[in-house]
């Protein structure tokens, strides 16, 4: 009950944290083991697990929007969501990493879209929905793409990683919008997964103008629009 009642006395504070704990560990994962390597998986897990525990902890799943939507239909069936996965698989599907291999990245990008669903749009969203609920939308939205720089750090080139930005701020945007209509996180966590995982299998450098990416800008941005104006 104590440490309850600290966490929600500072509770930014405990955002900020968790948000930079994952930042390093997850860009020492990726210098030192990489995103193939059972060790980062291991490090991810328990991230995970942690999360799940501090909600348990906090009796909070709910709140952080560990439940199922209902009314699907009002939302298309998630149709949109899925065309956003489908990206990376748009110009074939390219396999040139062992199982292992495999298995451990798609193990990680789970973690990793699991943990980012429930910092950004769980902890650091309904932290600032208590105020302004425009503002958080926005806030949650530009701080999950602009975190997305520190891919830099970790050996990632300008200009695709400016590009990643602008759609994960379109994303984050939408999934913002998701979990403030459907108070649940569950759709915007298993997208976010898939996205991720199916990267393994992307074929880069073959589609012109880069085309993927502005679908994933605009397709999420007139989704999230379309859900705001008929979903009350």
């Amino acid at each position: 009950m104590i440490v309850k009642k600290i966490f929600e006395k500072h509770e930014t504070l405990f955002c900020m944290l968790l948000i930079v704990f994952y930042i390093v560990i997850n860009s020492f994962c990726i210098q030192n083991f990489g995103l193939v390597d059972y060790r980062s998986v291991i490090i991810n897990t328990i991230y995970s697990f942690l999360l799940i525990l501090l909600m348990v902890f906090l009796k909070r799943t709910r709140y952080y929007g560990l439940i199922k939507v209902t009314n699907i239909n009002k939302y298309l069936y998630f149709i949109p969501l899925l065309l956003i996965v489908s990206v990376n698989l748009w110009n074939g599907i390219n396999i040139n990493n062992s199982i292992s291999e495999m298995i451990f990245y798609i193990l990680n990008m789970i973690n990793v879209g699991f943990i980012e669903e429930i910092i950004f749009r769980g902890f650091l969203f309904k932290m600032l929905a208590k105020d302004n609920i425009k503002s958080a939308i926005i806030i949650s939205a530009l701080t999950f793409g602009i975190g997305h720089i520190f891919n830099l750090f970790n050996g990632a080139e300008l200009f695709p990683t400016l590009m990643q930005i602008c759609y994960a701020i379109s994303i984050g945007y939408l999934f913002a919008i998701i979990f403030y209509k459907s108070k649940s996180l569950i759709p915007c966590i298993i997208t976010h997964c898939l996205v991720n995982s199916l990267s393994i299998f992307n074929v880069e450098n073959s589609t012109p103008l880069y085309i993927s990416e502005l679908f994933l800008i605009i397709v999420p941005v007139v989704y999230a629009i379309y859900i705001n104006k008929t979903i009350r």
